[in-house]
């Protein structure tokens, strides 16, 4: 596969991810993406695009003005940030000053080091909603559905807010982020005002390279263990499970009619197969595709996927009203789309999971879990718990409330 760093105009002398994410400075004007295919750190705002909707106008003049890209401009101008998850939210997006490329993390040995021990000053916790409450609101959810036939999945989260004098280091906790899943996606981008959203994504919303597209939704999750046998032994039970499979389905389902309107051709697996984090064991799906107009980009194409029935329910209009209904909290930028996308059309976006909304002393981290029928309070619980793992352990801590 040709990564994203083979693909870009060399623009400076080639650095590490390493590299990249030590000069990552968090700030309105900078952001970090790591993946699978590269490590991006754009710097500097050209030009803020708070409507994802003119962000093929604005490449586009950007490309007129500054064809064969200044020093330390990408020849090709991209857009890159964040996307919420309520549609009449502005984004946070911009066209940077500067790019700089690098192979992916994972290729990087520096990072693949164990870090440095998190320090563990006295983190404050207060989960929102309080654990009964949530348990409380995923009962209702279940009652609703037994009410309404075309309610079939909702997906409820919670926040919990960890506060310290000092706060936290977020390149230290990119650095952990990164070397606890190497392979995901990790990323540092503006999330308004003072704030940056930090996270490890393990899902991949869309990609586009050329016309070849790739869309990997998960859902169905479970927990992994430290006992390598009860680890075996929930993942085999999680491919097994009917209530995890429909939850599944019900995502790849939604996928499949949303981009083959755009494709000439898309290949749907039968069934999923199992993947896994350091926290979380999932159901995956690999859809590929080729696009049939080569002038549709990423960025469209992420925008008609989102939400999914991953992050939001099915049907749409309904979950999303229910959500509004059941969550104490505005979800802002979690379960939102994050990511880059060019002139050319070329871009990766993932779903904002996993992920922490940084400002000063203080972090709120977010997880959510699929209800469906049968679903029962306790075990979405545990799953949200499960999910704050990821960034517990970059912070110092590995059990939330």
């Amino acid at each position: 596969m040709t990564t994203a760093f083979e693909a870009r105009d060399a623009i400076v002398p080639q650095p590490s991810a390493g590299d990249l994410v030590a000069g990552y400075r968090a700030g309105p004007a900078a952001a970090l993406f790591a993946g699978p295919t590269g490590t991006l750190l754009a710097e500097g705002v050209r030009q803020a695009v708070p409507d994802p909707a003119d962000v093929a106008r604005v490449l586009r003049e950007a490309s007129g003005r500054d064809p064969h890209g200044a020093a330390g401009r990408p020849a090709r101008p991209l857009v890159v940030g964040a996307i919420p998850f309520a549609p009449d939210r502005p984004a946070e997006l911009f066209v940077p000053a500067a790019v700089r490329w690098a192979p992916p993390a994972a290729d990087d040995p520096l990072l693949q080091l164990p870090p440095p021990a998190a320090a563990a000053p006295a983190w404050r916790q207060q989960p929102q909603p309080a654990p009964v409450l949530y348990r409380a609101a995923v009962a209702e959810a279940v009652r609703l559905m037994g009410r309404d036939p075309e309610l079939r999945k909702v997906v409820l989260a919670r926040t919990l807010q960890l506060t310290s004098p000092g706060g936290a280091d977020l390149r230290a906790m990119l650095h952990r982020l990164i070397h606890r899943d190497p392979h995901g996606y990790t990323f540092a981008v503006p999330a308004g005002g003072a704030a940056t959203l930090v996270g490890a994504s393990p899902e991949l919303l869309v990609s586009r390279r050329g016309r070849a597209v790739v869309s990997n939704p998960l859902a169905g999750s479970a927990a992994r263990s430290a006992d390598p046998a009860e680890d075996a032994a929930r993942g085999a039970a999680l491919l097994e499970s009917p209530k995890d499979r429909a939850e599944h389905a019900f995502v790849v389902d939604a996928v499949r009619r949303s981009l083959a309107p755009f494709c000439a051709e898309l290949h749907v697996p039968e069934g999923p197969e199992l993947i896994r984090t350091a926290a979380m064991w999932h159901l995956s799906t690999t859809v590929t595709g080729t696009l049939a107009d080569p002038a549709v980009s990423a960025l469209d194409l992420a925008l008609a996927l989102h939400p999914t029935p991953a992050v939001c329910g099915t049907p749409t209009s309904a979950a999303r009203e229910l959500i509004g209904g059941l969550e104490p909290f505005d979800r802002g930028l979690y379960t939102g789309v994050v990511g880059w996308g060019d002139a050319a059309g070329d871009g990766e976006w993932v779903v904002t999971l996993r992920c922490a909304e940084v400002e000063g002393d203080r972090l709120r981290l977010f997880a959510g879990a699929g209800v469906v029928a049968d679903s029962r309070p306790d075990d979405e619980l545990a799953e949200t718990a499960a999910k704050f793992r990821t960034f517990l352990h970059a912070v110092g801590l590995e059990e939330g409330k």
